[in-house]
């Protein structure tokens, strides 16, 4: 996936197999422009978005706890809820949004493959002032 080299993450994914939680949290930060919302009672959400637009989050509420929703294609989307694990995002599942139930068990390298693709399409949709903007700030 060839991404802007403006949009490159400050560092890699991490190396190994799989990757935790922690990991790709740390992993949707990194991200130019990209931040982090804490949404409490009732919605319990962890939210990544760039400019505005979300691009990927986490449930924060049991017995769902870090369940992580991301955007994929349509075709990724079939794809994707036919391995067990994985289902349509509650009430974003038409929009193709995907739920991975236990990301441990993701190779890191697909996780990371999918959130690029996700923040990208995020990226793409803002306005081409706001992608300077997020382009030109300082990491």
């Amino acid at each position: 996936m060839a991404l802007d080299a403006t949009l490159r993450l400050h560092s890699q994914a991490p190396t190994g197999a799989l990757m935790n939680v922690r990991q790709l949290k740390e992993f949707c930060s990194r991200f130019s422009g990209s931040h982090e919302t804490l949404y409490g009672e009732p919605s319990n959400f962890l939210v990544y978005s760039v400019g505005g637009r979300k691009f990927a989050y986490f449930k924060t509420s049991e017995p769902e706890r870090w369940r992580f929703s991301i955007k994929v294609t349509p075709e990724r989307f079939v794809e994707l809820t036919d391995f067990p694990g994985v289902k349509p995002a509650r009430y974003r599942g038409r929009f193709h949004w995907v739920t991975i139930v236990e990301v441990p068990r993701f190779p890191a390298s697909y996780l990371t493959e999918l959130v690029e693709w996700s923040y990208q399409k995020a990226f793409t949709s803002l306005s081409k002032a706001k992608q300077i903007a997020i382009r030109v700030s300082p990491a």
